[in-house]
């Protein structure tokens, strides 16, 4: 009998080892796995590719046909610990402009900054240069959309309640460069003041203009279509 459950003890050690065996196995294929589709998304993505990523993203938006990247919990697991997105994109905080469903992407790929107006204040300025230069964005976009309500407020001019207005001060420079321009004024604005804020991000600062330089970094202006859902570069 004693010779019996020797056999069997000795049966349910190599079982145990066996079972050990193959989870670590499954470990060792499950951890290199997930860290090496992290490194993948940490190697640099240059600005021309950046903006092909979104633009394709949108495209896909718009016909339908979207992929929903990035949205699995192994993906959570990817970017819990560090962040590398490919993108910073400087939008409206209107509930109708969310950059990750509109660009078609995910958890971890677009740096969002969101401002009634899209509008460049040194708090944005600031989170802006944190994208570039420490997590090492390639790619920032303004993105004004159209009929925006903070552009309305501004072309309008008139008296807001609260601090409503605060936004008002930093789009009326852009209003004035398309106030005699035919067309419809908010329409004019709204494209305007895109290109106004990406004037000011170059013209204040030095961070952001030597990546420029070096060719490290783009930095456009787009602008997003309610009706259709399309973005276009400005």
């Amino acid at each position: 009998m004693s010779r019996i459950n020797e056999f069997i003890g000795r049966r349910k050690l190599l079982k145990l080892a066996g079972f050990s065996g193959v989870a670590i196995a499954a470990n060792a294929i499950t951890k290199p796995t997930i860290a090496a589709v992290a490194q993948q998304n940490t190697e640099p993505v240059s600005p021309d590719a950046a903006l092909k990523r979104l633009l394709d993203g949108n495209r896909r938006f718009v016909q339908q046909k979207r992929k929903y990247p990035h949205q699995t919990q192994t993906r959570l697991r990817e970017v819990a610990q560090a962040q590398h997105p490919f993108a910073t994109i400087l939008s409206c905080a209107d509930s109708r402009v969310s950059a990750e469903i509109l660009f078609d992407q995910g958890i971890g790929d677009l740096f969002d900054i969101r401002i009634a107006g899209n509008i460049v204040i040194p708090e944005v300025l600031g989170s802006i240069e944190y994208a570039a230069v420490l997590l090492g964005t390639p790619l920032i976009m303004v993105l004004g959309h159209e009929r925006c309500g903070a552009v309305t407020a501004s072309v309008k001019g008139e008296s807001l309640p609260g601090q409503i207005g605060t936004f008002v001060n930093a789009i009326k420079p852009a209003i004035a460069k398309v106030k005699d321009k035919p067309g419809d004024p908010v329409e004019n604005a709204v494209v305007a003041n895109v290109k106004y804020q990406v004037e000011r991000l170059q013209e204040n600062s030095a961070l952001l203009v030597k990546l420029m330089q070096t060719g490290k970094l783009k930095i456009v202006g787009g602008r997003y279509d309610l009706d259709t859902g399309k973005l276009t570069i400005v």
